[in-house]
């Protein structure tokens, strides 16, 4: 009886320890498969409706993260990617989508998929790059209507360099076609900027010293200072001096009031009408075009509250499209950087919205200049998504401010849902990328296409 006694309280004992398993085992389950606040800003989206990613059921279709979206997409089929680097690139000509993977401390790969399916594409070889703690940065180059992924870190030689003459920046080159890489190390003592708008890799320093690297051969040439060139009677020109971009014509180069192209044109010459012709700055270059500010002549209506922007073509300098704007009342450390929808035929930056095939431009504010929009990407469709208010892109991608969407063709806003996620961009088989940081500070990548009618 004894026996029987205490065989009966271990089976019990069993069972009980065995419960216990399995409903933490359910607890785990149940946490693993519910969405988090992200280390990107979604904790600031408390109170403004639940913004909590859903699991959808289990039917087997759609990326396993489910966002809320604008209308226009849906999440019930698409792709997800997780735990990759927050730069990705897309290949207008073969559609794939470029990403980064850690796989060591300091070792990464380059991946690619098809952006419209999410079918995995050619993979790259891992590598390291100069002493980083962060993901190298991920650009998309073109020359001669050919497309390249673009890696590029910035840092120390060795683990015992000593001299700025011991730092490079390290540049791997991919052809978006077969993944065919070459290596390319410029020596570099300043914290670089990298654009790779022109038909070359731009490496300046923010001032005058830059470096152009083709992406075809790998041929490094560096211009001095003392090899820019100044428009005659200029001298504004030689004030606050800065490589700004590259056009197909040669650098596009900026001073305190003025901007011109080496060996091309000139700001002065091609002022948009209405403007003082000395006035012209540049805020940001996209292939084949550059976003100038400008002031109104003296005379004008509105000379004294707003500026006007353009959109020049880069070739020829000619305003396309232009829009009068409130002026800002503090100037911004950084204007907004120009974004095109995928066949280029809009452009956005900040609250400004170009059409350039009908040479429109729209100021989206309130009409005493408040609240504007913060524009982040534009569809082929002419759909521009962005929120107010917000400090720039990086802000509204991180979920804050009211998100709102924008028909470019009549500039006219309308507001979103408070819980819904916006397009980081959109690839040219109309599918949105979207960014979402989970609970691990993991950044998933989701496309999500459009719903179709």
């Amino acid at each position: 009886m004894l026996i029987e006694g205490t065989m009966r309280q271990k089976i019990v004992r069993l069972t009980l320890v065995a419960g216990v398993l399995v409903l933490a085992l359910l607890l785990l389950l149940a946490t693993c498969g519910a969405g988090g606040d992200g280390g990107d800003g979604d904790k600031g989206d408390a109170g403004k409706g639940d913004t909590t990613p859903k699991k959808p059921a289990a039917t087997g279709t759609g990326p396993a993260t489910q966002l809320t979206v604008p209308p226009a997409y849906t999440t019930t089929r698409g792709w997800e990617l997780i735990n990759t680097s927050p730069d990705y690139a897309i290949s207008r000509t073969t559609g794939r989508l470029a990403y980064l993977l850690r796989v060591s401390d300091n070792q990464y790969r380059l991946e690619t998929i098809d952006s419209e399916t999410g079918k995995a594409g050619w993979k790259g070889a891992a590598w390291r790059p100069p002493a980083s703690t962060h993901f190298p940065k991920l650009l998309l180059a073109t020359k001669d209507d050919v497309e390249y992924f673009v890696t590029w870190a910035y840092g120390k030689v060795g683990v015992n360099a000593l001299t700025p003459a011991d730092t490079i920046v390290s540049l791997d080159v991919y052809n978006a076609t077969d993944g065919s890489r070459q290596r390319i190390e410029v020596p570099w003592n300043s914290a670089p900027t990298v654009d790779t708008t022109g038909p070359a890799i731009l490496i300046s320093d923010g001032r005058t010293n830059s470096v152009l690297v083709d992406p075809e051969s790998g041929r490094i040439s560096k211009i001095a200072p003392s090899a820019l060139t100044y428009p005659k009677g200029c001298p504004s020109c030689r004030q606050l001096t800065e490589v700004f971009g590259l056009t197909g014509k040669g650098l596009l180069v900026s001073g305190a009031r003025e901007f011109w192209v080496q060996g091309g044109w000139f700001s002065r010459n091609v002022a948009p009408k209405g403007t003082d012709r000395f006035s012209g700055i540049p805020t940001s270059v996209a292939p084949g075009w550059v976003l100038a500010k400008w002031q109104l002549a003296k005379g004008q209506k509105q000379a004294a509250t707003h500026d006007l922007w353009a959109v020049h073509d880069a070739e020829t300098g000619k305003p396309v499209a232009t829009v009068e704007c409130h002026k800002v009342a503090i100037k911004p450390g950084q204007y907004p950087q120009a974004v095109m929808s995928p066949s280029g035929t809009f452009l956005v930056a900040g609250n400004l919205a170009f059409d350039l095939e009908t040479k429109k431009g729209f100021c989206l504010e309130a009409t005493d200049g408040s609240k504007p929009l913060t524009l982040v990407s534009v569809t082929d469709e002419g759909i521009a998504y962005g929120a107010t208010p917000a400090r720039n892109a990086a802000d509204v991608l991180a979920g804050h401010g009211r998100p709102a969407q924008v028909e470019v063709t009549s500039g006219l806003p309308e507001a979103l849902p408070p819980n819904v996620r916006l397009p980081a961009s959109e690839a040219a088989a109309g599918v949105g990328v979207f960014r979402w940081t989970d609970e691990l500070d993991r950044l998933h990548l989701l496309g999500y296409p459009r719903a179709r009618p």
